[in-house]
């Protein structure tokens, strides 16, 4: 039996690690798994859920139940004082707001920059919708709904009106676009469909904003890869149930 030299296995074995080490930066996946604490029905955890999936990351999911204060814990305080969800820990990277995480997970392993353009103008806009669902659209949605889904409160006519003043701006940016910031789906996409969908799932009707309803279903057409149906529309139908038990 040939024995090989002890030398020729260790320069084998640096090649070896050099060789995965070279797939993993080619591949720009995370060294170890992503953990995601999160809570299925959350629409900001769904939006992270889903630009996991177009970013093509597997993550590993801690199920956090925020109703049974699991979020409260000592451990849990020390890594988010805020004590929100979705908190991501990439290797002892914490991150928490879902926008955040959503860029991070792009720039730091997308294949291209697709979802999170880096041209300046481009990424700039892109912000600019992030911005507007979380402090207008979402914001408007959650003082409609918020009341009515976790205080048992009636249906506000003049917060809908708000509310429907908001997707008719939304109606504007969509006007002669695919998507809300371009020709192409981004992580402002995948943000503003969970609030369309969270809105859809409890009966507010915005098909009257055609650009609205057309980029609604463009989009969730575009997401049936990275999991719109069982991630998004399954944690909004949680949602509206909870209304319905009212």
């Amino acid at each position: 039996m040939k024995i090989i030299p002890t030398a020729i296995i260790l320069i084998l074995l640096v090649c070896i690690k050099c060789n995965a080490a070279a797939r993993s930066k080619s591949s720009r996946m995370p060294s170890q798994p992503i953990k995601m604490y999160y809570l299925p029905p959350s629409p900001p955890c769904r939006a992270v859920l889903m630009t996991a999936r177009a970013v093509g990351i597997d993550l590993e999911l801690v199920l956090t139940n925020i109703l049974e204060g699991q979020h409260m814990t000592p451990e849990f305080l020390k890594m988010n004082p805020q004590h929100t969800v979705p908190t991501m820990d990439d290797s002892g990277f914490i991150l928490w707001e879902s926008r955040a995480i959503q860029a991070y997970l792009v720039n730091a392993y997308g294949r291209d920059d697709s979802l999170y353009p880096k041209n300046p103008r481009l990424r700039a806009l892109v912000d600019q919708r992030l911005q507007f669902d979380l402090g207008t659209l979402f914001a408007r949605y959650l003082a409609l709904y918020g009341p009515m889904l976790f205080h048992g409160e009636s249906y506000n006519g003049d917060k809908a009106e708000k509310l429907n003043e908001a997707l008719g701006w939304l109606n504007s940016m969509l006007e002669g676009r695919a998507f809300v910031a371009g020709d192409n789906l981004t992580i402002a996409d995948i943000t503003i469909v969970v609030t369309l969908t969270n809105l859809d799932a409890l009966g507010f009707d915005f098909r009257s904003h055609e650009n609205v309803a057309k980029w609604f279903d463009r989009t969730k057409k575009a997401l049936e890869p990275y999991g719109y149906a069982e991630i998004d529309q399954a944690g909004a139908e949680i949602l509206a149930s909870f209304l319905k038990k009212e």
